[in-house]
C-alpha cells in the first residue's frame, strides 16, 4: 500500500510574528523568508512540509500589497518546493465585524486578503485553501446581546461571504473562545446558521483552540465535561464526540496544534488558549489521535473534506522558534495525522 499523500501538511507562517515586536511582544520577529526556509529544511524520513498557510500582515505581508509583490511572493514559495494555502486576513487590526462603526474597515481587510488569496491562485502556487475570518469582536461586549449581536456579526459575515463568493473564495472563521459570537460551540453554530451561507461560509477548527469549547471557558453554559473534569478519557472522548459531530459538518478548514488545557488573556485578546510544541509533555491533546474527531465522521470514516491541514502553534520563545528540530517534530506529528487519517489521492 503506498503512504497517504493527502491531505497536504502544511506549516503556519504567523508564528513568527504573534507574539513578537511587531504585535507587542519583546522578540523580535521571524521575517518570512526565515519562516520559508525552516519549513523547507524540515525532513522526517524523506517526507517535507508540502505549503505553507500565509498571515497578511507586515513584515510579512502588507494588505496593500501591489500584483508584482504577490507575484514574487509566488516566486520565493515556488522556489523552496512549496505552495500556499489558506490565507488570514488581519481583522482585529482594521475593525469589528459587531460594531457599525467598525464594519467597513473589517469588510475591507477581508476584501483586500480576498484580493491577495485570489491571485496566488491564479499564479498557479494556491491550489486550496480558505480565507480565515474572526468577529474581532470581545466577549462581555457580545454578552450584552448575545441575539441582537449574532444578527450584527452575521450580516457582516454574509457581505464578506458575497465578496469572496464572487472572487471564487470561502471564508473560515476559527473557533477561538477570546472572539465574541465564536466563544463557544453552540454560539459558533448559532452564528453560522444566521449566515446561512453553508457553501461559502464555513468554521475552522483548530485542535489548541477548539477543544477548550468543552471547557465552557467564556460560556459556562455551554460546557460539555464535569465541572470536575481531570482529563479523563472516557469523559474527554464523549465531550469531544458531541462537540466535533455538531461543528464538524461546518468545518472546511482543520489546524494541528498542542494546548496545555489553561487559558490565559494576552493584549486584546480575551480569555485564549495557549499552543505547546508537538512534544510539550504538558500537552493534554494526543495530536495523532484527536485529530480524527475533526478528520472523520460520525461512523469513523475519512471525511476527505480537507485538501490539507496546517500547524498552528503560536508564542513560542525565538530560540525554540529558530530550531530546526522544532519543525521536524511539528512535521513528525503532522506525518503521523496523515498516516492516521489520510488518504490516497
Amino acid at each position: 500500500m503506498p503512504a497517504n499523500n493527502f491531505p497536504k501538511l502544511h506549516n503556519s507562517m504567523w508564528p513568527g510574528l504573534v507574539g513578537k515586536k511587531s504585535m507587542g511582544g519583546a522578540e523580535p520577529d521571524f521575517d518570512l523568508d526565515t519562516m520559508l526556509d525552516l519549513t523547507a529544511k524540515a525532513d522526517v524520513g524523506g517526507v517535507k512540509f508540502d505549503g505553507v498557510d500565509l498571515f497578511v500582515y507586515p513584515p510579512h505581508l502588507e494588505l496593500d500589497i501591489s500584483d508584482a509583490g504577490i507575484k514574487a511572493l509566488a516566486d520565493k514559495i515556488k522556489a523552496r518546493g512549496l505552495v500556499v494555502g489558506s490565507v488570514v486576513a488581519p481583522v482585529w487590526f482594521f475593525g469589528n465585524a459587531m460594531d457599525a462603526d467598525k464594519r467597513a474597515g473589517w469588510l475591507d481587510s477581508v476584501r483586500k486578503t480576498i484580493r491577495v488569496a485570489k491571485k496566488l491562485r491564479e499564479l498557479g502556487v494556491r491550489p486550496y485553501g480558505v480565507v480565515r475570518i474572526d468577529t474581532a469582536a470581545g466577549v462581555t461586549a457580545w454578552d450584552a446581546d448575545p441575539k441582537g449581536n449574532t444578527k450584527k456579526i452575521a450580516a457582516t459575515f454574509r457581505e464578506a461571504g458575497k465578496i469572496a463568493k464572487g472572487e471564487g473564495e470561502r471564508l473560515a472563521a476559527e473557533g477561538e473562545i477570546c472572539w465574541g459570537g465564536m466563544h463557544s460551540w453552540k454560539n459558533m453554530i448559532n452564528l453560522l446558521e444566521e449566515v446561512a451561507m453553508p457553501k461559502v461560509v464555513g468554521f475552522q477548527a483548530d485542535m489548541s483552540h477548539t477543544h477548550l469549547y468543552i471547557l465552557g471557558a467564556n460560556a459556562e453554559q455551554h460546557r460539555i465535561v464535569p465541572k470536575n473534569f481531570h482529563w479523563e478519557p472516557d469523559a474527554f472522548h464523549k465531550a469531544m464526540t458531541k462537540m466535533t459531530n455538531a461543528l464538524r459538518p461546518w468545518t472546511i478548514d482543520f489546524h494541528v496544534a498542542q494546548n496545555d488545557g489553561t487559558t490565559y488573556g494576552s493584549g486584546s485578546h480575551e480569555k485564549t488558549g495557549k499552543h505547546c510544541v508537538a512534544t510539550d509533555p504538558k500537552g493534554k491533546l494526543n495530536i495523532p489521535r484527536d485529530a480524527g474527531y475533526w478528520l472523520r465522521d460520525n461512523k469513523g470514516k475519512v471525511t476527505k473534506k480537507m485538501k490539507h491541514i496546517c500547524w498552528d502553534g503560536c508564542m513560542f520563545p525565538n530560540a525554540v522558534l529558530g530550531n530546526q528540530q522544532t519543525w521536524n517534530d511539528i512535521l513528525a506529528a503532522m506525518i503521523e495525522v496523515r498516516n492516521n487519517h489520510g488518504w490516497v489521492g
